[in-house]
């Protein structure tokens, strides 16, 4: 069994590309499924946030060691993933990066750690792929080894959280969009912000808002009772999705996160608000991938817009810190990947443990039973004791020495100094004793 990730970032494909290839909620489900039934893959996970878009599979491999995916493996999961989304292949070309094996379970440990995020360490990463692991693990696509990835990922991330300084700055696409908003309107005391959606990262950046003083926090959500449950917490109010237009002209600050494959907020509505509020500016920042607001309104006057990937330049500004602790968390997650490949490799001995157990079993019921007719017939118990001893001796010990012989012939040293230690050493540390 051999692991490989397939995928795309906001490093490897403009915001355009992510938002066409990202997966959403109401069709990951039957992406996990299609999935699965791709040749060669056995388990599969799909990790879709407004920064990646990864594939992670389990596939049929005689040579897990081998760090290349088996041969054409990656074309078929690249014509699946293209196909998927009414893509040609050739789209996808120069966006992707495919992992094999040993560069899979390292870099899931890196995702999940926030070694890998548009923002150094940021830890709403964890429970994206937390989340991706339950959903895939609901639908049966996940197994014994995407399972054992994805929980070593998770103890790896909480350990590189609680021994290193990763986290220590308060530096997120949250506390960037907050960040701008200061810049650009300095006190927020006076200041409305509509937060449309009410995920995680929206309620991060009411947080941020609101240890500014912001005035007011209006969250729209198309469930209703959703934000009324968020509003509550921030003594704001709530509105639903649909009523935006009538509200936005209050709002100084828009930050718009939600799962919608269509935009929630167009370029008609923003220009309604701008009159009613005489053009006095708006900030907007849209962290939805595929995006909430359309790109069109950049284009007004009195619009600052900003996407995810515009946050770039002032989401570096407090990572020096980050920057020294990561170099931390990729020593432990060096060492974590090996504890990883020695389990992988402990199940090769798991199986042929169980296959001795069993040959073992069924030498003994063998002569059991042919013992225990001797002692039926009346033969003497001592004589068939000694029958059994011999028996199960020459049973148990005919194979390894005819293997033996042979390794003599061959001059296979290696086997005989194994046979020794496994068969006749009997120093403390070979017993249990």
């Amino acid at each position: 069994m051999s692991l490989i990730t397939l995928g795309l970032n906001h490093k490897t494909t403009p915001l355009e590309l992510r938002e066409r290839l990202a997966f959403t909620p109401q069709n990951l489900k039957e992406a996990l499924n299609s999935l699965i039934k791709v040749n060669g893959v056995t388990e599969a996970a799909i990790v879709s946030t407004c920064n990646r878009t990864e594939l992670y599979c389990a596939l049929h491999s005689d040579d897990p060691a081998n760090d290349d995916p088996p041969q054409g493996e990656d074309q078929r999961l690249i014509e699946w993933f293209s196909s998927f989304h009414g893509l040609e292949p050739t789209t996808l070309q120069g966006h992707l990066y495919i992992h094999g094996h040993k560069e899979t379970i390292r870099h899931a440990m890196e995702v999940a750690s926030g070694l890998d995020s548009m923002v150094l360490g940021e830890p709403q990463i964890t429970g994206q792929m937390k989340q991706a692991y339950v959903i895939a693990s609901h639908e049966g696509t996940v197994g014994q080894f995407l399972g054992r990835l994805f929980q070593h990922s998770f103890s790896v991330a909480k350990q590189v959280r609680t021994d290193t300084a990763i986290g220590s700055s308060p530096v997120s696409v949250a506390f960037a969009a907050t960040s701008l908003a200061r810049q650009i309107f300095g006190d927020l005391n006076d200041s409305t912000a509509m937060m449309i959606g009410a995920g995680e990262t929206i309620e991060l950046a009411a947080r941020h808002l609101q240890s500014q003083n912001i005035k007011k926090i209006i969250v729209a959500n198309r469930s209703l009772e959703r934000a009324q449950n968020l509003a509550e917490e921030f003594d704001g109010e709530a509105i639903n999705l649909q009523h935006i237009g009538d509200h936005l002209h209050r709002a100084d600050i828009v930050i718009a996160s939600t799962a919608s494959p269509l935009p929630v907020l167009g370029k008609g509505t923003v220009e309604r608000a701008l009159k009613k509020r005489k053009h006095a500016p708006i900030f907007m920042v849209d962290l939805a991938v595929p995006r909430d607001i359309e790109p069109e309104v950049n284009s007004l006057d009195d619009v600052y817009l900003y996407t995810v990937d515009d946050l770039q330049e002032v989401i570096t500004e407090n990572l020096q810190s980050r920057q020294q602790a990561a170099q931390q968390a990729h020593e432990i997650i060096d060492e974590k990947v090996e504890h990883f490949l020695d389990w992988q490799r402990s199940l090769v001995a798991v199986d042929v443990i169980s296959e001795l157990r069993s040959t073992a079993m069924e030498f003994s019921d063998e002569v059991l039973s042919k013992a225990l007719k001797q002692l039926a017939a009346g033969q003497n118990a001592e004589d068939v004791v000694t029958f059994m001893a011999h028996t199960l001796t020459n049973k148990f010990l005919h194979q390894p020495s005819t293997e033996l012989r042979k390794a003599g012939e061959e001059e296979r040293h290696d086997l005989i100094q194994a046979a020794r230690r496994l068969l006749i050493d009997k120093s403390p540390n070979n017993s249990n004793n």
